[in-house]
């Protein structure tokens, strides 16, 4: 597509647009995205409610709302905030930041495919985190330290091998690729040479799960995505131009270089915070940002496709605790369902594209 018809695409999309505006300020935004967003959501709720209902303790809707304000047993009390709360909380704040951050890689490479598993950056973050584990000693400090040091490590040298005159997002990609097959191969190397009781516990790193959530970990992504909000959306804005091209994007007065950096720093601290807490969880970052694009019509969105990832993520776990109760299901099997599927029907239709 050359850079005249994105952009008629891109002037097309902005009349379809409604204009909000108060004062000097003015925001573009399209009905069709807001109400998919608003549907999403009110999903995630009627399935975080479904979460917080069922398990080995049923309580009703009206027991649980009870709960929440105030007005309940101890042992009511006890399996929500203690139990199941934590972990519904967790699933949802690291399935927005996984959401917002596929949206901002496949945005910045334009490529459906540009995710942060796929450009290495969730493996990085994992290596880093059996890295620390193995070599430091403990297991949740270290390797939630580790995950935030490889995740940007990781994306560095990724960034620096990548760029020559400037960054395509198909070079990034096949950079990201490579990195992945050998951070993966330097994880089994580590992992061969460990004790066994030491190798179990960094192989927790390698396997997204929310088993055991606590407040800890829903207080480290809440600050990750707390701190994200402000920056991520006074930046979004300019995602759309840089999909239009580097030449338009810069003669509408973006600064290519600079917004592209820090969209990846975004991004891959939203990467690292998300393996942090849960470990790697697979796929919802590629599948949510271009679900949410053909649900919309429009071109790829920070808040919705962070909404739809917290959508995939509450009900992945709700499926990994209900469908074999007792074998403790990691939540990256469900995901990795998900996703595998949606990343074979998604392969299927760019060759049938490209045939045609």
């Amino acid at each position: 597509m050359s850079a005249v018809e994105r952009a008629r695409r891109g002037q097309a999309a902005s009349h379809s647009a409604a204009r909000l505006s108060w004062g000097e300020w003015t925001v573009l935004w399209r009905p069709r995205a807001v109400l998919v967003s608003l549907a999403v959501l009110l999903a995630a709720l009627g399935f975080a409610l479904v979460q917080l209902c069922v398990g080995d303790y049923p309580m009703s809707p009206g027991e649980v709302l009870a709960t929440l304000t105030g007005q309940s047993t101890l042992a009511q009390e006890f399996v929500i905030y203690n139990l199941r709360l934590p972990r519904l909380l967790t699933a949802a704040l690291v399935g927005l930041a996984l959401g917002a951050s596929g949206a901002i890689f496949q945005s910045v490479t334009r490529n459906p495919l540009g995710s942060p598993e796929i450009m290495g950056f969730t493996m990085g973050a994992s290596a880093g985190a059996v890295a620390a584990v193995l070599v430091v000693g403990g297991q949740e400090v270290s390797g939630m330290l580790g995950a935030v040091i490889g995740g940007f490590v990781t994306a560095a040298v990724v960034y620096r091998l990548a760029y020559r005159r400037g960054i395509q997002g198909f070079r990034l990609i096949l950079v990201g690729v490579a990195a992945t097959a050998l951070l993966d191969s330097l994880v089994s190397y580590l992992l061969l040479r460990a004790r066994l009781q030491n190798a179990e516990s960094a192989y927790t790193w390698l396997v997204g799960s929310l088993n055991g959530a606590d407040w800890q970990q829903v207080q480290i992504i809440a600050l990750t995505v707390g701190v994200l909000t402000v920056p991520v959306l006074a930046i979004g804005s300019r995602m759309r131009l840089l999909e239009m091209g580097d030449d338009l994007a810069q003669g509408l007065g973006v600064r290519v270089k600079v917004t592209r950096r820090r969209l990846l720093v975004i991004g891959t601290v939203l990467c690292a915070g998300a393996v942090a807490t849960a470990g790697p969880i697979a796929f919802v970052a590629l599948a949510a940002p271009q679900i949410m694009r053909r649900l919309t019509g429009g071109s790829v969105s920070v808040v919705p496709a962070a909404l739809m990832g917290a959508l995939i993520l509450v009900v992945s776990d709700l499926a990994a605790q209900r469908v074999w109760p007792d074998a403790q299901m990691p939540v990256g099997i469900p995901t990795l369902c998900i996703g595998g599927t949606y990343l074979a029907w998604l392969l299927y239709q760019q060759s049938r594209a490209s045939r045609l």
